[in-house]
């Protein structure tokens, strides 16, 4: 059987992740940041035994200062049940085995552990997505992957539950950031170390008149009142526990003893065959 195509070239990636350190723009994980700690707050837990899956180590340090920091390669440096919270920053889009990323995590989570992520939704960067694929038609007369595939959260949350996790949640929070330009935005992402890292991606220098092209568009279709554009940011947070036997449980198909007529004070029809 042979290996199936990677997505993600990480030499690529690990060089974009050091550039962005040079200047990065943070708002982003800031913000993801600050929603994971409150999402924790409202956990009736006390966590001792903390882990990151990220990039940027120093960052994620700052608002996890006793948690481990495990770089989200394909193999995650993980012990097994060595942990009771992992949480995943921003990362999981890069993965080349989303479940296997995921499958890792799982096991290494104690009994009843908690796994928090967040990952990057379908609707991030569509309008970006879309003046690139039109300008690039319009110019080559044909496609080059550019942006990594971002997951829809019905997918999202079906992966937690292929990975094992009980009591999966996803839920979806959009920003919406605007910009002076396509170019202005194109800046942040190199900022935030999220540019082009597709393998399959074209290796040759792109057209100059490419991006040029793509920017004119979306001003174009998506200027708002006072001539900026909007980038969409869409983040979807995974919840899921590590499977234990005191977790509650569905209860057996037949097994209530109460009819869902009475308690809506109808009357129940049976259906004709």
């Amino acid at each position: 059987m042979s290996k199936p195509a990677e997505l993600t070239d990480r030499n690529a990636l690990e060089m974009h992740r050091m550039r962005a350190l040079s200047a990065p723009a943070f708002f982003l994980l800031e913000d993801t940041a600050d929603e994971i700690q409150e999402r924790l707050n409202e956990v009736n837990r006390v966590f001792k035994t903390e882990a990151v899956v990220a990039p940027f180590p120093n960052f994620w340090a700052t608002h996890f200062p006793t948690a481990k920091v495990v770089p989200d390669e394909d193999l995650l440096d993980f012990e097994p049940e060595a942990h009771d919270l992992i949480v995943d920053g921003l990362s999981l889009h890069w993965s080349n085995d989303p479940v296997g990323q995921l499958i890792q995590i799982r096991r290494a989570l104690r009994p009843d552990g908690l796994f928090l992520g967040a990952v990057f939704g379908g609707q991030t960067l569509h309008e970006l997505r879309s003046c690139l694929a039109e300008a690039e038609i319009f110019l080559a007369g044909g496609l080059s992957p550019r942006i990594a595939p971002m997951g829809e959260i019905r997918d999202l949350g079906a992966i937690l539950q292929r990975a094992g996790f009980a009591l999966p949640v996803a839920d979806t929070s959009v920003k919406t950031v605007s910009y002076r330009s396509a170019f202005h935005l194109m800046k942040d992402l190199r900022a935030m170390g999220e540019t082009n890292a597709l393998a399959q991606r074209r290796k040759t220098i792109p057209p100059k008149a490419l991006f040029a092209e793509a920017s004119k568009i979306y001003a174009q279709k998506y200027s708002m009142a006072d001539g900026r554009i909007p980038a969409t940011f869409e983040i979807v947070y995974l919840t899921g526990w590590a499977p234990d036997e005191s977790q509650q449980k569905p209860l057996r198909p037949g097994s209530a003893k109460a009819r869902l007529a009475d308690a809506l004070g109808t009357t129940e029809t049976p259906v004709s065959d």
